[in-house]
């Protein structure tokens, strides 16, 4: 690991209230106070420097699905967006359930080291609903979370006692908050084009009556966090929430605050997602709520599929947009160039909140002694959305074609550049 200084670029780290010019130190892979000898120097003159962004939602498809991604090809889509951390939901096939499942994942990342990757382990076994998983072999095997992710855990019993037994072992419970029963056979929000369209809708009701419940579970039991908010009801309460101090918590997607449904008008596969693409109102309180912390962070819910997944009927389309190589200059582009985000808080809900959600020691801070997970962006270079040149396997994005503001030019892991783009 080489000794690097990152001179004269424009320090944020929002842990640590720093927003200025100033130089960054690396010692044998560690964040430091002084400059150390034989360094390498990089000149982030005009450019950003913060923290490694952390991207607590991300699917990777492996094991099982590997044709739509794995966990080498997501980490170089990881590493190219300016993550430097990730956490991979267990939705495979099969589900990680079981110890050896996150071991393996473990295994990989030690292999490919691009990108650091924290596994979430399923709730119940086989993402079933029905009976818990062996949560205590998970944590130990190194699972920083539970979630059925793709599925809500409808049975309340259950979920209380996995939210009970998480707390055990220090972990969270990750909730896919969707009622089943109100979004059944659903492809697209609930309203006049859904009508227009003739697609079967999916009620902003179907998430609100799901967060509403776990709200409930979390202030008898236990912290809750709450994945993937789309819907205006569902920023309504957790913010009374969050107000009357119960522990839960809860991030959004770029997605639901760039786009409404009217990305889907045309039958445009690449903008069917679950929870679905919601009205102007929905994205106005989505934004909102990060503006005001009622949303902790933000996530991609990266969910790269194969060409034909999406290449077919709208009923049948896979639901998911491979978003790692675009979150930040989404964000970038659209909340924090407008004003109607600060720099600090965009960042914030990438770095610091994402760590202190999930409880990544050393992590999303450049705070000496951490970790040395640093990303350089150019606030001034613009680029065009190529879905054709991802180098995530998914190439189904709603924003190909977008000029975006914002571009990674340097991701550090440990000290070491794992991309450079200049």
């Amino acid at each position: 690991m080489a000794n690097l200084i990152i001179k004269n670029g424009w320090v944020v780290d929002p842990l640590l209230d720093t927003e200025g010019i100033r130089d960054i130190f690396v010692s044998q892979g560690k964040l430091t106070d002084k400059a150390p000898a034989n360094a390498k120097v990089i000149d982030a003159k005009g450019k950003i420097v913060c923290p490694g962004l952390i991207d607590m939602h991300v699917h990777l498809r492996e094991p099982g699905q590997e044709e739509k991604e794995t966990i080498l090809t997501g980490s170089q889509a990881a590493a190219k967006g300016g993550f430097t951390s990730i956490c991979c939901m267990p939705n495979t096939q099969p589900p990680i359930d079981k110890a050896s499942d996150v071991e393996y994942i473990k295994n990989r990342q030690h292999e490919i080291r691009l990108v650091n990757i924290f596994p979430i382990a399923c709730i119940t076994k086989e993402r079933l609903g029905k009976e818990l998983s062996e949560m205590n072999a998970l944590a130990l095997a190194g699972a920083v979370a539970f979630s059925d992710d793709g599925g809500w855990v409808e049975n309340a019993n259950v979920m209380r006692r996995a939210i009970e037994y998480a707390q055990m072992f220090n972990r969270l419970i990750i909730s896919h908050c969707e009622d089943s029963g109100l979004s059944a056979g659903g492809v697209m929000n609930e309203g006049a084009l859904s009508t227009k369209m003739g697609l079967r809708p999916i009620p902003n009701a179907s998430e609100s009556i799901a967060v509403s419940r776990d709200i409930l579970l979390a202030e008898h039991y236990g912290p809750v966090h709450l994945a993937h908010i789309s819907t205006k009801e569902s920023v309504a309460l957790i913010r009374a929430a969050k107000k009357k101090g119960v522990p839960v918590t809860a991030e959004t997607a770029p997605h639901y605050f760039c786009l409404t449904d009217e990305a889907v008008e045309g039958y445009n596969t690449n903008a069917k997602v679950n929870p679905p693409l919601r009205s102007d109102k929905d994205v106005q309180a989505i934004i909102k709520g990060l503006q005001d912390g009622t949303i902790d962070a933000i996530a991609t819910d990266h969910a790269p599929h194969t060409l034909d997944d999406k290449r077919t009927e709208f009923d049948q389309a896979a639901f998911g947009i491979s978003g790692l190589e675009t979150a930040f200059s989404l964000g970038f582009t659209t909340l924090v160039t407008p004003g109607k985000l600060t720099l600090k808080r965009f960042i914030s809900a990438m770095t610091c909140e994402p760590a202190k959600v999930l409880q990544l020691k050393n992590k999303g801070s450049l705070q000496p002694g951490n970790d040395a997970d640093i990303v350089i962006i150019d606030p001034e270079k613009s680029w065009t959305v190529r879905a054709s040149e991802f180098v995530s396997k998914g190439k189904n994005t709603p924003f190909d074609g977008w000029e975006l503001t914002g571009v990674v030019t340097h991701t550090i892991l440990g000290g070491r550049s794992v991309y450079e783009c200049e």
